[in-house]
């Protein structure tokens, strides 16, 4: 098993961008902050040694790829 690749919000939207959804820094921004309820849209975490957003890498892709099948399996019902 690989070790955790820890990314920040640049890296997150290149690695969406491999998969071909295109983001700005506004959007990704907006997937990371908390919602009034503290919430976010993906599981970004505050760095505690500098402070910055971080994102598992593999979470990331992972989080797509659920979404994806959730979809195909809506399809098909």
């Amino acid at each position: 098993m690989k070790p955790p690749c820890y990314i920040g919000l640049s890296q997150a939207r290149e690695v969406l961008a491999e998969m071909g959804i295109e983001l700005n820094e506004r959007q990704i921004k907006r997937a990371a902050d908390p919602d009034p309820n503290g919430k976010r849209k993906l599981p970004f975490f505050v760095d505690p040694i500098d402070g910055r957003l971080k994102i598992e890498r593999r979470t990331l892709v992972d989080i797509y790829r659920q979404a994806q099948a959730e979809a195909e399996n809506n399809v098909r019902s």
